[in-house]
């Protein structure tokens, strides 16, 4: 237990402290998103904007029995890929792009999903945050990729400013070894929702009383 004497601690002390408790908690840490190679695995971040992983995985495997890959997924008409997905949000918009992501990567990838962020960030439907998935947890590449848990939390533990989350993976990125990102930022989500759920959870939220004692 962290000396509750100790009032104000820096950024990196608290840095610190949140990376022990989360390995204490979560020393294997899952993928959420179930998918069996990159390709499924981009395909199931990009539906899970504005969603829960939850929602994707119920409804994935119906999708992937058809469409596994960008060849399958291109030969399906738009209404047929809305169908399939029609139970998450943005149906119409994750349609067509999971549509036109599979034309480029068959037309221009030879169906290999590449491992840049300038070219993953030029298909349809992947922002920065999806391709930060798909390097790290892809293909290993360090990556910390920053999702509402995770900036939410780290605005909490005084760890960013919390103006975008884009300042939040730069912070993050400063504060913690590249060696860990891949790991940590899943770390961060699984706490996140079990233990600080946005709508708050005082009686298991432990880490900010390590971090501010001074508040408790």
């Amino acid at each position: 237990m962290y000396d509750k004497v100790t009032i104000k601690m820096t950024k990196k002390q608290r840095a610190q402290i949140v990376q022990e408790e989360l390995e204490k908690l979560y020393p294997e840490v899952p993928i959420p998103l179930e998918h069996k190679d990159v390709y499924t695995l981009m395909v199931a971040v990009a539906l899970s904007a504005q969603t829960t992983d939850k929602k994707v995985n119920q409804i994935t495997p119906k999708l992937f029995a058809v469409a596994d890959t960008p060849e399958k997924m291109a030969k399906l008409s738009f209404e047929e890929i809305r169908e399939l997905i029609k139970e998450i949000g943005l149906t119409n918009s994750k349609a067509k792009n999971l549509k036109k992501m599979a034309e480029v990567l068959v037309e221009k990838y030879n169906s290999v999903v590449p491992q840049t962020y300038e070219e993953l960030e030029g298909l349809a439907g992947v922002g920065h945050k999806t391709a930060s998935v798909v390097m790290s947890q892809g293909f290993g590449f360090p990556a910390f990729p920053v999702d509402t848990h995770i900036h939410r939390l780290m605005t909490q533990w005084k760890l960013t400013s919390g103006k975008n989350v884009a300042e939040t993976e730069r912070d993050a990125k400063n504060l913690w070894d590249e060696s860990v990102w891949n790991k940590l930022h899943l770390q961060i989500i699984f706490y996140g929702r079990e233990y600080s759920p946005a709508r708050g959870n005082k009686e298991r939220d432990f880490i900010p009383k390590l971090l501010f004692p001074e508040k408790v």
